[in-house]
């Protein structure tokens, strides 16, 4: 019997299968997931029938050994059978293969043109030396906790990578600031557009395009720019911190040497008088010089009663956009673009009755999204309806709206132009017939009456008169398209 040897790997050809391997993860697991977890690998060195990976932080080799190992080994057996076992350490274990230096760049150049690097925080100053191919753990996680750690500057603020241009998803209410936001994006200091002022409710994307237009900026390839983004609470604790340590001139002069300065919920300075005073002056000398100024809100600067009347005078000169409430059609379409990037199939009459029931903001949306694909991975079990409502009944609890049959009525009767009180006539015409029908089947559907409460409510009606509209209206819907979108229509505007 004869063995076979195993086939010796010659170096560029192991850069060849390291960039192949790459290439099949980033398709298997999506964008997001590479960006944030494998990115940072590294192939380190070949010693005997081992191939030794590398990434940056003990969180982020744990991670990576524990969701992706199997997967790695089984890739790398697939490109060649004579490596037996991939270690994945932290970096620095393990010496770097020169020869590899050059062929492996290549993937990596081309991914960071894709998506933007994950990065944990922008400073003030230029990134240093010798740090271009870094790459900061994700936000949040205990390696990033960890880097952290290190000595920075502490003015700037954490940019989330998710939070890009291409993550943000436009729709009618938000269109206008996307627009205002691309715009400062590619042409800081445009006339008309500084400073630009983005105000809405809470989670509806003012903090996204910020983080988004500072993105932008700073991964220019040419002419890239400095940029300062820090919350209103961040900047007053910076400011009463610098005058504790009488560090003041410090501070104002690191603030004013930015070429954009981004403050997002600015209504928090509304009653700290020297905080705005600060911010006044920065404000004014960094338009004189030319600078862009971005600031966010609750409000309009009109609307902002507290803060200055010329403070407010000098952020409405500029571009005031905002973001109204979502639509149905913007959630679900947050919703399908967020079910794409993660990659988990998600039915579409789940995500229609996401975009019904969670109206409030696109943070809550969100996050019960990503419960819904937690519990997917965890258990193994495909998403559907009964588990949605397993998963989130707290926050569908809490979106429960009381909906009242004089409520259905009176919809009703302003969308079909008939009185109210037709409702509960005894007017059989077709014209008034239908409507009274629509509204005692919403009735049923919306409501916890019985059918003898409906009936009561519509004229002293009988119990199987509401039951003949119900069974009428479900028969008519599933004929007639139009009717069924009609009625659809009226359920949505009752519910919202």
């Amino acid at each position: 019997m004869t063995t076979t040897e195993p086939e010796i790997v010659e170096l560029p050809q192991l850069a060849v299968h390291w960039a192949r391997i790459r290439g099949r993860l980033q398709a298997e697991v999506g964008e997001v997931e590479y960006r944030t977890w494998l990115r940072q690998m590294t192939l380190a060195g070949l010693d005997g029938d081992e191939i030794t990976v590398t990434l940056p932080t003990r969180f982020l080799r744990d991670w990576v050994s524990t969701r992706y190992g199997d997967r790695l080994s089984a890739l790398w057996q697939a490109e060649n059978p004579a490596i037996r076992r991939v270690d994945i350490r932290v970096g620095g274990a393990a010496s770097p293969v020169p020869a590899l230096a050059e062929s492996l760049t290549a993937p990596r150049a081309q991914a960071s043109r894709e998506a933007p690097p994950i990065r944990a925080e922008i400073t003030l100053a230029a990134s240093a030396p010798g740090n271009a191919g870094s790459v900061a753990p994700p936000p949040g996680s205990s390696a990033w906790a960890e880097e952290r750690a290190e000595p920075r500057s502490d003015l700037a603020a954490p940019l989330d990578p998710r939070f890009t241009f291409e993550g943000f998803v436009v729709g009618k209410p938000n269109e206008f600031a996307y627009a205002c936001a691309r715009r400062v994006a590619e042409r800081p200091s445009s006339q008309g557009f500084n400073p630009l002022f983005l105000y809405g409710g809470v989670g509806l994307g003012k903090t996204h395009l910020m983080h988004a237009i500072a993105w932008e900026l700073t991964d220019r390839t040419t002419n890239p720019v400095s940029v300062a983004y820090m919350s209103a609470e961040k900047f007053m604790y910076r400011f009463i911190a610098a005058i504790r340590s009488q560090s003041t001139m410090e501070f104002k002069e690191n603030l004013r040497s930015v070429d954009v300065l981004m403050i997002d919920d600015l209504q928090f300075l509304i009653g700290k008088d020297n905080t705005q005073e600060e911010f006044f002056h920065t404000f004014n000398y960094l338009v004189e010089q030319g600078k862009q100024i971005v600031v966010s809100a609750d409000k309009s600067p009109s609307d902002l009663n507290g803060l200055e009347h010329r403070l407010r005078t000098r952020l409405g000169c500029g571009m005031v956009a905002d973001l109204h409430s979502t639509t149905y059609e913007l959630r679900l379409s947050i919703l399908e673009a967020k079910a794409a990037r993660a990659g988990v199939e998600v039915p579409v009459k789940v995500l229609e009755f996401l975009a019904h029931k969670i109206t409030s903001n696109v943070r809550e949306l969100e996050g019960a999204l990503n419960r819904l694909v937690a519990h997917a991975n965890l258990f193994g079990r495909p998403v559907t309806l009964e588990t949605t409502h397993e998963v989130l009944h707290d926050i569908l609890k809490a979106h429960d709206r009381r909906v009242t049959i004089e409520e259905i009525q009176k919809k009703v009767a302003e969308h079909y132009s008939i009185r109210l009180t037709d409702m509960s006539s005894a007017r059989r015409a077709r014209a008034v017939a239908r409507p009274r029908q629509v509204a005692m089947f919403l009735a049923k559907q919306l409501t916890s009456r019985s059918l003898p409460e409906i009936g009561r409510k519509f004229g002293n009606r009988d119990h199987t008169t509401v039951m003949h509209a119900v069974s009428r209206v479900t028969e008519l819907m599933e004929r007639d398209g139009t009717f069924a979108e009609d009625v659809e229509l009226l359920r949505r505007l009752l519910e919202s």
